[in-house]
């Protein structure tokens, strides 16, 4: 039989079943649609049916009939418009005027050709064949959903510039393999000490019709629509999206420059979600195979909760990847997500919490609008772990991380704080192109780092910090501030005291044991502990 944990299946909504009983004896037609799944051609097909004048509502049960294959599936009406996507969802979908289930838009049903979307998520075993129940209705089944509103950004929740802490990579009951509502998500991120989260649900926009209504109940947690895009070659992040963005590569001349193309000129954020996460089967599509050039790559998740927060795992691979990207020219910021499936109900390796790890950002105030210009400016600190994980302050003088200095020098500053002495050894160290150099003890709350750096004779350096536990993994991380050499730009470092070239072990290193100064000594490398995580097996039917 077919496991559980491959349909990760989700209750329906409250009292669905009975308005679904009660509807099926006012069914006006149902259409059986049996068939067989191409083997060739592009991940996703069509399967059309015909829907007549005067239906108010379609309700359609479809299934794999197999134990080894998985199939997806949306919907598009007579216009090719795209009408919702359940993905995995184990549940009947309902399209209707005033009320939809979960994962599925509302509207006006007009009469024409209709199509299920059909995504070949997993095919092993041969035949794959598909089976289609479509039942038209010419009265509703469920009641007006009159809390579904257009999506409006909400005003800014408070004002003052600061570092703001949010999950970037949340999943609520719109995705199919997640049950969540927003108010839970809302109630669990506040409890977390969370002031934003992003909803990404898989490949639908129909989170943002709540964001209205669950907003005027949290006045301090600020709701950001966003979509995760998700194919069988990998997922990303439209972060600030409200535009459905076509995921069938391969079909219909859907193309992945072209939905990466389409994230953007909407104003979204583009981002990679969990890219290193390559599990086969056992998560299906979750690592990044998709080949698009770096310069359209904004950002990637460099730290992601489940089974990638064990940290030695996957960490060392993103963040080299990362850093694979950034050596190539391009900014790419680096981002942190949860992918919270459950409202942190459930934990373990296959689950995380909202803010495990946190994503801290520089805005000037609260709201959508200045959390994505904050992202985009890469100011930008993750916490790979948890909320109360330490704080780094990184500048430049008036510069944040992600900025880009031109000058003859900088002093680079790193302020820490939230230690916690009493159960972890902390350590600190600057990491320059890529490279690590010596950890360097923290051991006072508030500690300051200094670096004296010189800009490269050529081209731009990148210079970024972190904190460790242990000596082993990396619990805090900054974005970089860049720095390219401008004989006519500022030189705020004294020649006496330039530190040389700036490479890893250069001298011009200094530690403040208080904000104000102090004592000063050099950092000792301290040797590096790494743990090896078992890994258990994923549930094929979750969508990271």
């Amino acid at each position: 039989m077919k496991s559980a944990p491959l349909r990760m299946s989700v209750p329906l909504l409250v009292g669905l079943g009975a308005f679904v009983m009660a509807g099926s004896a006012r069914a006006d037609s149902t259409l059986t649609l049996d068939g067989n799944v191409p083997p060739d051609g592009p991940d996703h097909f069509y399967v059309p049916f015909e829907v007549p004048a005067g239906t108010q509502e379609i309700e359609i049960l479809h299934t794999d009939e197999s134990d080894q294959n998985i199939l997806d599936w949306g919907l598009y009406d007579q216009s090719g418009s795209w009408r919702g996507y359940g993905g995995g969802n184990s549940e009947n979908a309902i399209v209707g005027v005033s009320a939809s289930s979960r994962s599925y838009m509302t509207g006006a049903i007009a009469a024409g050709t209709w199509k299920v979307d059909v995504g070949k998520a997993k095919v092993v075993a041969s035949p794959a064949v598909y089976h289609i129940v479509v039942t038209l209705r010419t009265a509703p089944t469920l009641p007006p959903q009159t809390e579904r509103k257009p999506y409006a950004p909400a005003a800014a929740l408070t004002t003052g510039a600061r570092y703001y802490a949010g999950d970037l990579h949340v999943h609520s009951k719109e995705s199919g393999d997640a049950t969540p509502s927003l108010d839970e998500v809302g109630t669990f991120a506040l409890s977390r000490g969370l002031d934003f989260v992003e909803l990404s649900d898989h490949n639908t926009v129909t989170q943002d019709d709540f964001i209205v209504d669950a907003q005027s109940r949290f006045a301090k947690l600020l709701f950001i629509p966003g979509i995760e895009f998700t194919t069988y070659k990998g997922h990303a992040n439209a972060i600030g999206a409200t535009r459905w963005v076509d995921h069938k590569i391969g079909l219909d001349g859907a193309t992945i420059d072209g939905s990466v193309d389409a994230i953007a000129a909407q104003g979204a954020i583009f981002s990679i979600n969990h890219p290193m996460l390559d599990l086969g089967n056992l998560c299906i599509g979750c690592a990044w195979k998709h080949d698009v050039a770096t310069s359209k790559i904004f950002a990637v998740e460099i730290e992601t909760g489940g089974l990638s927060s064990s940290g030695l795992l996957f960490q060392p691979q993103t963040i080299a990847l990362w850093e694979k990207y950034l050596a190539e020219g391009a900014h790419v910021v680096g981002l942190g997500g949860g992918d919270d499936h459950r409202a942190g109900k459930e934990t373990g390796s296959f689950q995380s919490a909202m803010g495990s790890p946190t994503t801290l950002v520089y805005a000037t105030e609260l709201s959508a609008a200045a959390i994505l210009d904050g992202v985009r400016k890469g100011h930008v600190v993750v916490k790979t772990d948890q909320p109360n994980d330490p704080m780094v302050e990184l500048t430049a003088g008036d510069a944040l991380p992600g900025d880009a200095l031109k000058q003859k020098t900088a002093v680079l500053k790193a302020k820490v704080s939230g230690l916690d002495m009493v159960n972890h050894t902390i350590t600190g160290r600057w990491v320059h192109n890529g490279v690590a150099e010596d950890e360097l003890p923290i051991t006072t709350e508030g500690q300051i780092l200094e670096k004296d750096v010189q800009a490269p004779a050529t081209g731009e350096d990148r210079w970024r910090f972190e904190v460790l536990f242990e000596g082993a993994k990396i619990h805090t991380i900054t974005n970089h501030v860049f720095l390219a050499f401008d004989a006519a730009g500022p030189d705020p470092v004294p020649p006496a005291q330039g530190g040389g070239s700036g490479s890893p072990g250069a001298k011009g290193c200094t530690v403040h044991t208080s904000p104000d100064g102090g004592s000063r000594s050099d950092g000792a490398a301290l040797g590096v502990v790494i743990a090896v995580a078992a890994v258990g097996a994923r549930r094929a039917r979750r969508r990271p």
